[in-house]
């Protein structure tokens, strides 16, 4: 296993709509496990294979029990629902994003060895399978939001919304 690079918003790799995966072999195993280590490593809640460089339908999502999830040509089969919420990225460090997102996802995928399941998944699972999906389709969630916010912006503006409802807002994590 090894921690890869992660690219950054500019890169045009991050832009490209990726292969779907037709190979299920020892190359596709290391990829999923670089991209486990490499999320470990940023302290990410998924990432996907062209946020490596690497333009294949593959991502890894951490799930709400700290596992992780494998997705291999991953696609959303069913939504409901709408939530709005902070997202950031790991391709985009110290940026942040108010998007509204389904609030409950039905995914189809395969895992290392191309077998098919179906995963569901809510609220913040929800999220990260959007942004992980919207990567392979050469999308950010930059798209998707009307501001950008630097982390002392958002713990600014969380601070105030926690001042005047007094309810504590989640922590925020990179995805």
């Amino acid at each position: 296993m090894a921690i890869r690079t992660i690219l950054t918003q500019d890169d045009p790799a991050l832009s490209k709509v990726c292969h779907p995966v037709t190979r299920f072999d020892e190359k596709l195993a290391d990829l999923l496990d670089d991209l486990k280590e490499t999320l470990t490593q940023a302290n990410g809640m998924g990432l996907a294979a062209p946020q490596v460089g690497i333009l294949r339908r593959v991502a890894i999502v951490m799930l709400e029990d700290e596992s992780y999830l494998e997705m291999v040509n991953p696609e959303i089969v069913a939504q409901e629902g709408e939530q709005a919420g902070w997202e950031g990225c790991l391709s985009l460090p110290g940026m942040w994003g108010s998007v509204t997102r389904p609030d409950w996802v039905k995914i189809r995928a395969q895992d290392r060895n191309g077998s098919w399941f179906e995963r569901e998944g809510r609220d913040l699972t929800a999220r990260c399978f959007c942004h992980e999906i919207g990567h392979l389709d050469g999308h950010m969630y930059t798209e998707l939001t009307d501001r950008l916010y630097t982390a002392e912006e958002l713990d600014e503006l969380l601070a105030q919304e926690d001042d005047q409802d007094g309810d504590p807002k989640r922590k925020r994590r990179k995805k």
